[in-house]
């Protein structure tokens, strides 16, 4: 399984079935506009990282935002298929 598939599912089932303590279900408790903070954040991190040339750091960056991509997908129903159809539709 795709590590992205499976790190959304794990956050869909933190969604579906909360874990007291998770970082994951704080952010869904407190909305939207929490997590889409937290990925403007975390998109300036990956940027100052990456200007900085500390590829450690940018790629640990990367990470957080793309998981945090992924807590803002769920947030909003949206699925990786979803959004693999949308690239794949304009690759021609």
């Amino acid at each position: 399984m795709d590590i992205f598939k499976e790190l959304y599912s794990v956050i869909t089932d933190r969604k579906a079935n909360p874990v007291e303590g998770s970082y994951t279900n704080y952010l869904f408790d407190k909305g939207t506009d929490k997590i889409s903070k937290k990925l403007g954040e975390e998109a300036v991190e990956v940027v100052i990282a990456a200007s900085q040339r500390d590829r450690k750091a940018t790629i640990q960056e990367i990470a957080d935002l793309q998981y945090h991509v992924l807590v803002l997908m769920a947030d909003q129903g949206i699925t990786p298929d979803d959004v693999e159809a949308e690239l794949r539709s304009r690759r021609s």
